[in-house]
């Protein structure tokens, strides 16, 4: 039986491709996608998940926007990565169907609170303020989720500073509530998508594809390409957000590794770090988990049926 998700994004050239893998995998239900500031604004990147569903033909998923800004600290994005649209390269399309008028914090609310415990699976690949809002505002939702897959952290690598990862950084206390609660957490974080990477070959086989989507992910990843080896120096690409979604479909696709999770709050040099315990096995009351090592080829793999599943969509 497909495994029912609710993607919460920014989208962003990583996340468009994990809303694709989403709705072309047939081991996803997709049941709702909620956005949050981050790579843009949340205007823009709102804007950006409706035409990737556009892009894919996406019908019958509720879309709602979210949180415009953090918790407590101001807003930053990403423009150069993501360009000024958030989602630069392709020629993006009109929308062709409007959000649901809820918050997105309420979305999430009614989704999961609606669904049997356990079913509903939280695959948040932006900051994590939408998340959290829901823990706090309904904390039901912590015991009936079925766990949180997210993308964001890394337990060795930072890459909006030294030491911390952006989804985490530009909102650190958010993700300090989602680390606390006592949900089962997987963090998808640098040390595995820096192994997730767009390579020539992988773009070849994704362009054999040969379809709008496909196509539409090809110009996604040109641009990707250009503006991660001016900033920050990767000859390809890391594809971050869709692991995590991989992860869902397949767990056998990474391995995982137990450990109690923190985040840091106030270091001057650290703010944003997530410190993974590796120093002993971790009890019984530790629910958090990191990715370690990834399949690249089963990983793409994914990628690449999930383009080939959607096919064209309706004119």
């Amino acid at each position: 039986m497909p495994r029912k998700i609710l993607l919460d994004c920014d989208p962003g050239h990583d996340d468009a491709v994990a809303l694709l893998l989403a709705w072309g995998s047939p081991e996803i239900e997709l049941v709702g996608v909620t956005t949050v500031a981050g790579n843009q604004t949340l205007e823009k990147v709102t804007r950006n998940a409706l035409a990737v569903a556009t892009v894919a033909g996406i019908i019958g998923v509720p879309f709602a926007a979210g949180c415009a800004r953090p918790l407590v600290r101001d807003v930053e994005t990403a423009p150069d990565i993501h360009g000024d649209s958030g989602l630069d390269g392709p020629v993006l399309p009109e929308p062709a169907f409007e959000l649901d008028p809820r918050h997105a914090v309420d979305l999430i609310i009614d989704t999961v609170m609606a669904a049997e415990p356990g079913e509903i699976t939280l695959v948040p690949t932006g900051a994590l303020t939408n998340i959290a809002l829901a823990a706090r505002k309904e904390p039901r939702v912590v015991e009936r989720v079925r766990e949180v897959v997210l993308m964001g952290g890394g337990y060795s690598v930072g890459n909006w500073s030294a030491v911390a990862e952006f989804n985490i950084v530009i909102d650190p206390e958010a993700a300090h509530i989602v680390f606390s609660e006592k949900w089962p957490v997987t963090m998808v974080g640098l040390d595995l998508t820096h192994q997730a990477l767009a390579t020539p070959e992988v773009e070849r086989a994704i362009a054999e594809v040969g379809t709008s989507p496909a196509r539409f992910v090809v110009e996604l990843m040109d641009f990707f390409r250009e503006s991660y080896r001016h900033a920050q120096g990767f000859e390809h690409p890391p594809v971050h957000d869709p692991c995590a979604v991989a992860y869902v479909i397949d767990p056998d696709v990474m391995t995982t590794r137990r450990a109690p999770l923190t985040v840091e709050l106030t270091g001057t040099h650290t703010l944003g770090m997530t410190v993974a315990d590796f120093r002993a096995a971790p009890g019984p009351g530790v629910t958090t988990q990191v990715a370690v090592d990834l399949d690249t080829e089963r990983f793409w793999g994914l990628v690449v049926d999930a383009l080939r599943r959607i096919g064209e969509p309706p004119r």
